[in-house]
């Protein structure tokens, strides 16, 4: 789908479908006024959120159609609610046929910000998980090109760039298993790393037995599929003012049966998305290359697949980390902080100054905040608050957990240095603090992303499946350093 900036005045636009912003209370002013007034006169559209109406034939406008859609209170519009009703539009006005769409928005509304996320709503919105259907009449119905009228052609090559990398994570982490193995999540990575100009380094497992990457290799140990620690490296063009190197790590199970301790056979189908925290840094580090931040930025994802095989792993085993730390595994279904520990470890040793990691991590995550919220779990609140800066700016829901000194003692083994799980209670908690163990003082963020990185049911604003949760949120950082 094209997109693009509008710079017609509003009744000059000729497209198939000009969308006009109505909120709760008072219709908008301006052309077709009498007309949208009716609407609102009748009940027939009252701008409450997400609602779309659509007149015909619009008098005073050029437009073949005018779609008003609910921006629900004017005084609580943001970015964030504009991007998800952009994205409402779309997959409305998608299912009718329409293949040109155009946004006007007010003038309160024209800004960069805006712009942005007009446009990320609806490359988000447009992005189908069908490419495995047969169904030939599957790509009648598509829109060709989306325009914002307002805002600035920077504001709209921006949010292209954020979307597109948003949707190639999507796509990554909405493949099945037996098309995604570590050794091809690698693949995509370099591929991509070719294409934008960044750096790519794959350890495969002879490099990683000889660095002493237990803990990884731990996890791994029970598939066929060999794992890969990816590394992707971003350089600014010129020498950084700052000494800080940012580290983004992001976990990538490409297939998580749970190990010897195997999960229920109810849903493990949707495992496939526990590389969600990895494709979400990878694309993250696509939309850098674009946007170039003056930081210099490393993401590091440890791929594995974790399977019950003749080789793997048992309940009681103890590994020992790239740290040099032991870890008694009592339950090989917390394999995602196994993994996580190594790749910090050897962030750290790349030069990482200040380290963000996501991952799908655990069920508890779920219980405590739903699927609104991403848990976040810091030893740095200078470094979350101005994490938490930029999920505001970009609309990524976090909630702040808390990691309390007690927490750390559930973790306690008498065979080893810790082991890797502390319990049902807490259980997000004292898995944070499992990671905490490998970062010492470095400023460090854990992002348990287990309830925001999947959607069981679509919404109005995007389908079914991979959210690609975080990305917008690690490029924002990076360029607000």
């Amino acid at each position: 789908m094209d997109v693009k900036l509008e710079t017609r005045a509003v009744p000059q636009v000729e497209t198939d479908a000009l969308v006009i912003i109505g909120f709760e209370g008072a219709p908008p002013d301006g052309p077709a006024a009498v007309q949208i007034k009716e609407f609102y006169d009748s009940g027939e559209f009252s701008g409450k959120a997400l609602e779309i109406a659509v007149l015909h034939h619009p008098s005073g406008l050029s437009a073949k159609r005018l779609v008003l859609a609910g921006g629900g209170k004017r005084d609580s519009f943001n970015a964030s609610e504009l991007r998800k009703l952009s994205g409402a539009v779309l997959r409305s006005l998608k299912t009718k046929g329409i293949h040109a769409i155009t946004l006007a928005l007010d003038e309160p509304f024209r800004s960069d910000d805006f712009a942005a996320a007009a446009v990320e709503g609806a490359l988000l919105a447009d992005l189908e998980n069908d490419r495995y259907k047969t169904d030939p009449k599957k790509n009648e119905k598509h829109v060709d090109s989306f325009a914002v009228l307002g805002g600035s052609q920077a504001g709209v090559d921006r949010g292209r760039v954020l979307a597109e990398a948003q949707n190639f994570s999507r796509d990554i982490a909405n493949e099945p298993a037996n098309l995604l193995t570590p050794t091809i999540l690698a693949d995509h990575a370099k591929k991509m790393a070719s294409e934008y100009g960044l750096e790519c380094e794959v350890l495969d497992q002879d490099r990683m037995r000889q660095l002493g990457m237990g803990a990884l290799l731990g996890v791994a140990q029970g598939s066929a599929e060999p794992p890969a620690l990816i590394v992707l490296r971003y350089k600014p063009a010129t020498a950084p003012s700052t000494k800080d190197h940012l580290g983004l790590i992001g976990k990538g199970v490409t297939f998580d049966t749970g190990g010897i301790s195997i999960k229920p056979s109810d849903g493990m189908e949707k495992m496939r998305y526990d590389m969600a925290g990895g494709a979400a840094v990878i694309g993250a580090m696509r939309a850098i290359a674009q946007l170039k931040p003056s930081i210099p930025v490393t993401a590091l994802v440890p791929t594995v697949e974790n399977m019950p095989g003749s080789k793997a792993q048992r309940p009681g085993d103890i590994v020992k980390s790239l740290s040099g730390k032991t870890i008694e595994v009592l339950n090989t279904d917390a394999e995602g902080r196994l993994i996580l520990i190594d790749a910090l470890t050897y962030a750290q040793r790349l030069g990482c100054t200040h380290l963000v990691d996501a991952a799908t991590l655990t069920g508890a995550i779920v219980v405590a905040l739903g699927n609104v919220n991403i848990g976040a779990f810091t030893n740095n609140e200078a470094f979350l608050a101005k994490f938490l800066a930029a999920s505001k700016a970009e609309g990524e829901k976090t909630w702040q957990m808390p990691m309390d000194e007690e927490y750390k003692e559930l973790l306690k083994s008498n065979f080893a240095d810790l082991h890797n799980i502390g319990g049902r209670a807490g259980g997000s908690i004292t898995a944070a603090w499992f990671i905490r163990d490998f970062v010492d003082e470095t400023p460090w963020i854990h992002l348990d992303i287990a309830g925001t990185a999947w959607l069981d049911d679509a919404k109005p604003y995007m389908a079914k499946g991979a959210t690609g949760v975080g990305l917008r949120t690690f490029v924002r950082l990076a360029e607000t350093w």
